[in-house]
This record gives structure tokens, sequence and C-alpha cells, in this order.
């Protein structure tokens, strides 16, 4: 692999794109424009609608059913340029979901979306890698895939590579040069020629497709459908006896279904589905804004009630640009690199430099081997390429934490260069207490500042005799250590202070030496005083795990495997847990946590795949940002929430008082229709662009139990609609007593009642912001809204047709400051009541 084909060319990869299509496989979950029309026809507020406007055409009201057509229309026009608009933020984030794939075009390595995959490309492929199309191996290096998703059988198969195109060979064969999209590298390195992408692979012709997003977050999903249901029978069974009592006490059972029917409309509230959709779109939107991908948007209510967060160091705390700055020898004790002259080192330290590139790959990604073959560069003025062949390669494991190169040499002897843990080097090495003693104070030393610290050791075998199967079967010598540096991430600090000062503990997880790990955690300003490290958790000669993960914030030497345990143990006690991770053997913490956060640069498929959210940037700062924004959403759409059944209130009122107070029907269907279709939703909408309370990240995470529709927010909501509905109230009796017209006093009460609504929104904008400085709040979509609202107000009133479709008179100015004025009161009076709310709203 040290030497590159070229590959495809860029206008080649283009052109076979455009006539091959790309490499995906039909969604089943994206639904056409006509399924999403016969949707909303089956919606309850469009059926009730129809049934309104059958009545009107009964009673020979041609233009009231042609106003309610009109309305129905308008929602159907509605719901689907929203269902598209979602689809499309949707289908951005498949594509950044998409794995990333390595490939090779005109000579050079470029990372490029799986679905941009063309055949004849020459993919790159690593442990972890999600194979992204069926491919033939051309080089390869001890390279292992897992064929289950197409055979079952979870064993991983051997691949060898081919020079030219064999036999076609179903999945699941050991020694096959054939790999499958959907299969996941488990180990080796290699290179693989693409045969077939999307359809024409072999997953896309048994039709599995995989879903990489979800466009709906379930608990709230469920919380809102419940609610609606309820709603829903409680609007039937009142608006049933609403028409009967009206139809016995008042007579004119037309009028009485009409008012029926428009009471169930005003207690439905067919807004949440789409104020919802719009959240959850949108707040995934944002998020990707500030470099994370929400893969589930079920996240997003989680992230504000995450209580502890658990990160990796390096490459997220860290910057993950590994240096060579300290050499440890036996004879000649500590060398500072940065300070040396390396032409002139001795011969110890130039064999720990040869040996500890010979320990990398040839070809390394990962920041650490990069960083040997950068200081090799240097020590040989210039890095000469590997002039013997490898053998065979020990990966770094759970069992031994070291990893192990086997390289023939010109005299025919092989070289064995490991390097890993001092404690697992030392362990191969087989040094005695005493010379381990020795080692481990100058690992000590080395850790305390800071430094990773890997120690290198070399072992010569001779040809003729087999390999054994593990490293442990060479007879290594102990050469030295090597510490390197990883400089933190210049915002890592402040970040972990905003986590402190909004209750969240952050937990460092790291394979490092425990005395690295508490460098780093002071340095990043996470508690050290206790460390746990991966053979304590395997004590279980103590306290449980989950009392011990109690007061402890860094976890060293900490294995793959065991993150779970951790996650699991802090889960135990009612944590609420976003848990960081890369690799392949990360999956399952990333699953198990709540919040599962996988690297999107250097992390794996199967890591991505496991994770609710994807870091674009692998910034730690990014995870700090997406928590902010999660709690923003959530305490926003608290708001709009809020906002929609308190506006459904004064409505609701306004259908039953005519049955008991002896006047005509004030709210018609065609009014309640256009304010749920019109006004609320695009009133609800100016809540999802609210900017955050200036005590968001102060105050501690939401209880991830609590319900979005809380009682004490129900009760909130129902107070501020019913001093809306008494407003409406005063105006209403207070025309009728003057003698108005039913025209006349309609259009008041509905000047009223879209002024009611604007009051609301201005009081919901804040929890504890009084509505002078809610005004100055930036929101331009707010302004928007209400200039919105107020020219359709005033086209509404000032045109006799617009007027007569609505049922509505002409009012004097006079009439509409009395509508001013008695909203300014009930703006007043709920600002005054929000205050014994204030604790109980905030999440």
């Amino acid at each position: 692999m040290s030497t590159l084909p070229n590959g495809l060319t860029d206008a080649e990869a283009r052109k076979r794109l455009r006539e091959e299509g790309p490499n995906d496989l039909a969604r089943s979950g994206n639904r056409s424009r006509w399924r999403v029309v016969l949707g909303v026809l089956k919606e309850p507020l469009f059926l009730m609608l129809l049934g309104a406007g059958g009545i009107y055409i009964a009673l020979g009201d041609w233009h009231e059913a042609l106003l309610l057509v009109s309305l129905g229309s308008a929602s159907v026009f509605i719901t689907v340029v929203q269902e598209v608009r979602s689809e499309r933020v949707l289908d951005a984030l498949r594509d950044l979901t998409s794995p990333r794939v390595l490939v090779v075009r005109d000579g050079t390595q470029q990372r490029i979306a799986g679905k941009d995959v063309v055949r004849g490309d020459w993919i790159v492929l690593g442990e972890g890698d999600r194979v992204a199309a069926d491919a033939l191996v051309r080089s390869e290096n001890s390279l292992e895939a897992d064929e289950s998703l197409l055979t079952g059988e979870s064993v991983p198969v051997r691949k060898s590579a081919v020079e030219t195109y064999p036999e076609p060979q179903p999945p699941g064969g050991d020694e096959s040069p054939f790999l499958y999209a959907g299969s996941l590298i488990v180990r080796g390195q290699g290179m693989a020629e693409v045969t077939a992408t999307g359809a024409r692979s072999e997953i896309g012709r048994i039709g599995v497709a995989l879903e990489n997003i979800q466009s709906e977050a379930p608990h709230l999903a469920r919380q809102t459908t419940r609610l609606v249901k309820v709603l829903a029978l409680v609007g039937v069974g009142t608006s049933a006896i609403f028409v009967v009592l009206h139809g016995l006490i008042r007579g004119g059972w037309m009028t009485a279904f009409l008012g029926g029917i428009a009471l169930s409309m005003a207690l439905l509230p067919e807004e949440f589905p789409l104020v919802l959709a719009v959240f959850l779109v949108m707040g995934a939107w944002r998020i990707t804004r500030a470099g994370v991908l929400t893969r589930r948007a079920a996240a997003i209510e989680s992230l504000g009630a995450a209580t502890v967060l658990c990160t990796d160091k390096t490459g997220t705390l860290t910057e993950n640009r590994m240096t060579v700055t300290e050499i440890q020898t036996d004879a000649g004790g500590m060398i500072d690199v940065r300070s040396s002259d390396l032409s002139s080192l001795d011969g110890t330290v130039t064999r720990i430099i040869h040996v500890g590139r010979y320990a990398c790959q040839p070809d390394p990604f990962d920041p650490m081997e990069k960083a040997f073959h950068e200081i090799s560069r240097h020590e040989q003025g210039q890095e000469k390429p590997l002039s013997v062949d490898l053998v065979r390669d020990y990966p770094f494991g759970d069992e031994v934490l070291a990893m192990a190169n086997v390289w023939k040499l010109e005299n025919g002897r092989l070289l064995v260069a490991s390097k890993g843990a001092p404690e697992a080097v030392m362990e191969l090495s087989h040094l005695g207490s005493d010379a381990r003693a020795a080692w481990r104070r100058k690992v000590d030393e080395m850790a305390a500042r800071g430094l990773r610290v890997l120690a290198v050791a070399e072992a010569l075998h001779e040809e003729e005799k087999p390999l054994p199967e593990a490293q442990s079967g060479f007879s290594f010598t102990f050469l030295g250590l090597v510490g390197l540096t990883d400089p933190l991430r210049a915002n890592v600090r402040d970040a972990i202070a905003e986590c402190k000062t909004a209750g969240i503990r952050v937990v460092m997880i790291t394979g490092d030496y425990p005395l690295t790990a508490q460098a780093i955690a002071r340095e990043a300003g996470i508690r050290a005083e206790k460390v746990l490290t991966g053979a304590d958790l395997e004590d279980t000669s103590g306290l449980p795990l989950s009392d011990r993960v109690k007061d402890i914030d860094v976890f060293a030497r900490i294995r793959p495997a065991q993150k779970l345990e951790i996650v699991q143990a802090l889960q135990s006690n009612g944590d609420v847990v976003a848990m960081t991770g890369d690799g392949v053997n990360d999956a399952p913490a990333l699953k198990a946590a709540q919040i599962g956060i996988a690297m999107g640069q250097r992390g794996s498929d199967v890591a991505r795949e496991a994770s609710a959210i994807v870091l674009l940037n692998d910034d730690f700062s990014s995870i700090v940002k997406t928590i902010r924004l999660g709690r923003r959403i959530y305490d926003n759409l608290h708001k709009a929430m809020g906002f929609i059944l308190a506006a459904h209130v004064p409505i609701a009122g306004l259908a039953i008082i005519p049955l008991f107070s002896g006047l005509p029907l004030i709210l018609l269907p065609a009014h309640i229709a256009f304010l749920e279709i019109v006004v609320d939703p695009i009133c609800s909408i100016a809540f999802e662009a609210e900017p955050e309370e200036a005590d968001l990240m102060v105050r501690p995470p939401r209880d991830s139990h609590r319900p979005l529709f809380s009682g004490s927010l129900m009760l909130w909501s129902g107070v501020q609609g019913g001093i809306v509905l008494i407003a409406l109230c005063l105006v209403l009796f207070m025309g009728a007593w003057r003698g108005m017209a039913e025209e006349t006093l309609r259009s008041l009460v509905f000047v009223t009642l879209m002024l009611g609504d604007v009051v609301l929104v201005l009081v919901n904008r804040s929890f504890d912001t009084s509505p002078f400085r809610a005004l100055v709040r930036p929101n331009p979509v707010l302004w928007s809204v209400l200039a919105f609202d107020a020219t359709l107000l005033t086209l509404i009133l000032s045109f006799s047709p617009t007027r007569n479709l609505f049922r509505l008179g002409s009012v004097t100015l006079r009439d509409v400051g009395i509508c001013i004025f008695v909203s300014l009161i009930a703006l007043l009076i709920m600002e005054f009541m929000k205050r014994f709310w204030q604790a109980s709203l905030k999440n």
C-alpha cells in the first residue's frame, strides 16, 4: 500500500456518476406528494371542514362553502410544502450520514460521501470501515471482513488480493478477493477496486435498504399524538353534547351542527404535528451548522437532559496532532527531541526511532504513527522508503495492549518491531522486577508531564521457523520509551467550565497511562484527584462499579469494551449519559448511552451508525454547543406548545358562549379554520427562531422523565387562554350592550382574538423576561410574523369582498383602539401572574 494507483480521474468519476447513478438504495421512508395529500385528506380537521361545507351547501350558502373548501385546500398546500421542505433537509442530512469513503482519484487520496463512489474507484480500507460498494481486493495486509449482514454468519472471513478478475463468488468464503457493500472491515488494511454500486451491488439485489436518519422523535411524537387523541375524544364528546343542547334549547339543528363542528375544530390542536416537525427538522439543521450532525432527532430532546458527558482524550480534548518530544533509554537517560540534533544521536536512540517506525503502518493514518514517521524523516534528513517486506502484523487488542509488525530483512532474517503500552511491552520483553520498577518510575515521570508514553521493543526471528500465533511467542528486547505530546484544544477549558456551570459532569475515559490522563485532565479543568483504571474495573472484590463511578471523573487504561460497563454504571445511578467514541469496539457503549456521539473525521462507520449524533470536526467544544442548542430547541418547543394550548382556550370558549348567552354564533368554522391553518402555525414558527434564555447554561439539566406537556404547562396555558377569553367576553358583551350588528360584533371579536394571539406570543417568548424587554430581544422571524398578521388582518377588514367572505362588518378606529386597550390589560395581567409559574415552567 506504499505505492498508490492513479485511480479514476475526477472527470471520469463524474461521468460514471451521471450514467450509473449514485451509490445508494431506494428509501422506503420517502413519501410522494400525492401520498402526503392523501394523508391530509384523512385528517380530522379537513374532514370537519368538508362536513361544515356540506351543511352550508344544504343551507344554500355557497360563498361560505367555497371559503371552507379554499381553507381546506390551503391546509393541503401548506402541509405538502412543509413535507417537501422537510424531506429536502432530511435528504441533505442523509447525504452527510452517508459513509465517508477514502478513494484514490488522480493519484491522490480524498474522502468522499459513499453515495459518490462509482464503478472503477479504488477505495482505501482500514479496520472499522464499512465497505461502501461491491469491490475486488487489489492489495491487502491481514484483511478480514464481517459479512454477517449478507450471510448471517458473524465469524470474519479472510480476504486475499488478486490482479485479474476471477469468477464471481458468493459472500462468506475465506480467502475470497471479493468485498461486498455493507460488510465491515474488522482487521487489517487493504485497497479494492469497485465493481458494482447501488442497486447493482449484492446488497442492492436482495433489496436491503438501510435508513441512516429518523425523521421524528419517538418520545415527543408519542406525547403529541396522545394529547391530540385525548383532546379529539374530548372535542367529539363535548361537540355532541353541544349539538344536542343547542338543538333542544334554541332549535335550529343546522346551526347546532355548525356550532358543534366549530367547537370540535377549536378543541382539536391540529397544529401540534406541524410545529413538532418544523422544530425537529430546523433543530437538526441548526445543530449541523454548529459542526454536529443529528442522525436521530430523538437526541434533540435528550441533549437538554444530559447529566454526564463521557469523552475520550485524543482528538476530542486534544488536537490529535502527535509529536515525539522525549525518548528514554536505559543508558543515555532522557533525550529532549525538541532541543537535540537528531543526526548526532547515539545508536540506542536511533534504534528506538527506527524500530518505532517499523512498528507502524507503512502509510499511517493514526496521528501517533505519523509522529514516528515524522521523527524518522528528521533523523535521516528525509524519510527513506522501507526496503523490506511486511510479512505479518499482530494488531493492538484487548489481550495485549501493543502491536507488532514482522518484516523480512535483506539478510533473510525476520525483524519483529513492537510498540504499545509500557507495561504490555515490558511483559512481552520478560523484564525482571528491578528493571520493571526502574522503567515504571521513568514512565511515571514522563506521564506526570502530560506525555503519552509508549514503549518500543524488537525481536529477531529465523525465517524457517513458523511464526507464533501471538506476540508473546517472540523473544523481545526492550529498547526504551517514547514520549509524545498532543496539545489541548484551545477552547476546551472554557467548554468544560461551561459544562460545570450547566450542571453537567465531564468524565474523561482514555486508554492512556493514569498519570498522563491526570495531567491532561487537570489542564482541561476536569476533576482528577482520583483515577480508576481498567484493572480496577476488573476487580470485583470492592464496591459495585455503580458506587465507584460516583466521584471519579478520570478513567485511564480503559479498553474499548470496558466503556460499556462505565456507561451502564453511570446510568444505573440515574444519569443521562452522552458518550463519545470512534472505534468499532466503541459501538456498544455509543448505542447504550442516551446520546451516542461519534467522531466524524477519525471515527469508524460502525461507530457512526451506533451513534445519535456525529461530530463533523471532532471538537469537544462542538458537543457543548450542541447541548446548548438542544436546550434551546426544547425550551422553544415547550413555549410553542404552551402557546398553541393557550390559543385554543378562547376559541373553544367563544364556540360555547352562544349556547348560554343567547347570542348568535360568533366564530364560524371558516374563522376557526383560518386561525388554526394560517395564524396559529405561523405564530408558532416564530418560537423556533427565539434566542436562548439568559440562564440556559446555568440551570441544571432537565429531568429526562418530565413530559413536554407537564401539568404546570397545561395549567399555565389554561390560565393564559382564560385571560384572553375574559378579554374577548368583555368586548363581546360590550358590543352586544351597544346594540352592534352581528357582523360588526364578529369583527371586533375577531380583531381581539388575533391581538390575543400576539399577546400570547409575547408572553411566551420568555419564561422570565418582561414583555417590554422581550420586545428588544432579537428575533427577525417574530417581527415578520407579526407584520404578516397585521397585514392579513388589515386586508381582511379593509375590503368589502373579504369582509363579506368572512361575514365580518366594518369597524371604526375607536373600536379597534378598545380591542388594543383590552389586549394590553390582558398582557399586563398575564405578566403579573407569570412570576408564579417561572420556576415550574423551566426544564
